[in-house]
C-alpha cells in the first residue's frame, strides 16, 4: 500500500527510527509532566511495536534526521490519530500542519470518512490548534489521571 504521498518527506517509519521516534515524542511532551501532573501517554508507549505495526510515519529521509511523526490506528470507521510529535527546535515551520494535513490524506486513502483523537484538557496549545484546523469537540473524559478532550474531523 502506498502511502498517503501528497505530504512528501513523510514515509513510513522504520526499525532503524525507534531511538528518533523516542527521542522526538519525549522532547515533545517533557513539558507538559509538570503542568498535568503524570507522564502524557504518548511517551509510555511502545515505540518499537507501533513502528513494527506499521502505525509511526516520520519526517525526513533516513539519515535526514526526524523533525515530527504521528502514530495513527486505522479503525472500521475512522482512523485514530495516536499521537502528532514535532522536535521543539522544529515548532512553527509548518511540520505540524503537514503531518495533520498527512493523517487526512491517509485516512482518505484508507476510506475512512473521519479522523479521531484527543488531547489532555491541560495541553491548551492543542485546544487552540486543533479547531483551526476543522477538528470539532464531541466530548470530554476523565480515564484514570488523564483528562481528555475528543476531537473528531470528518473527511466527507
Amino acid at each position: 500500500m502506498a502511502d498517503a504521498s501528497n505530504e512528501p518527506g513523510i514515509r513510513r517509519a522504520v526499525a532503524s527510527d525507534v531511538g528518533a521516534v523516542k527521542a522526538v515524542t519525549d522532547a515533545a511532551y517533557h513539558p507538559y509532566i509538570a503542568r498535568i501532573g503524570v507522564v502524557p501517554q504518548p511517551m509510555e508507549a511502545d515505540h518499537a511495536a507501533n513502528v513494527a505495526a506499521g502505525r509511526v510515519f516520520v519526517t525526513g529521509g533516513p539519515g535526514e534526521g526526524v523533525a515530527g511523526l504521528v502514530v495513527v490506528e486505522a479503525h472500521e470507521d475512522h482512523l485514530y490519530l495516536d499521537s502528532i510529535a514535532v522536535r521543539p527546535d522544529a515548532r512553527g515551520k509548518g511540520v505540524g500542519r503537514r503531518l495533520l494535513a498527512f493523517v487526512e490524506a491517509h485516512a482518505r486513502e484508507l476510506g475512512l470518512p473521519e479522523v479521531r483523537l484527543f488531547t489532555n484538557a491541560m495541553m491548551w496549545e492543542n485546544r487552540k490548534i486543533y479547531p483551526k484546523y476543522g477538528y470539532e469537540v464531541v466530548g470530554r473524559r476523565v480515564d484514570g489521571p488523564y483528562d481528555r478532550v475528543h476531537y473528531r474531523k470528518r473527511l466527507v
